[in-house]
């Protein structure tokens, strides 16, 4: 018997986001219980399951569209946890939001920045680097 899309997707949130990403679905519980459900089940059921790409690059491109947005600090936030637990590097992802600053403008590659250095702070990484000439 194959799993159904909810426990699909449940499965895949807590790879990526553990206790982070469940905690977003119980917080939508009292006020939007089906928007959590179509949470787990499309985007972390249908589109974090498919083939094609590995969960460091699905976060990579969900972390440069966060910053590109340049108005979701709290889901930017989740995902660069998610992409540190997946195995991305913070000098990746430093990179990945400075390139955003050439599509998304300054203002939005900042915003990302200063949620960046938050969240490697609570992952005990330094926030020192030297930059490239």
């Amino acid at each position: 018997m194959t799993a159904s899309r909810y426990e699909t997707g449940l499965a895949r949130l807590t790879e990526i986001d553990g206790a982070a990403g469940e905690n977003v679905i119980a917080a939508l519980a009292d006020i939007a219980p089906d928007l959590g459900r179509y949470v787990i089940e499309f985007g972390f059921g249908d589109v974090y399951s498919r083939p094609g790409l590995d969960l460091r690059s699905r976060e990579l491109a969900t972390v440069a569209a966060l910053t590109a947005l340049g108005h979701a600090q709290p889901q930017l936030a989740v995902h660069l946890h998610a992409a540190l637990n997946v195995g991305c590097t913070r000098e990746e992802l430093v990179e990945v939001i400075i390139q955003m600053s050439l599509y998304a403008g300054f203002p939005a590659a900042l915003n990302a920045m200063f949620t960046a250095k938050t969240v490697f702070e609570a992952h005990g990484q330094t926030t020192h680097q030297t930059t490239n000439q």
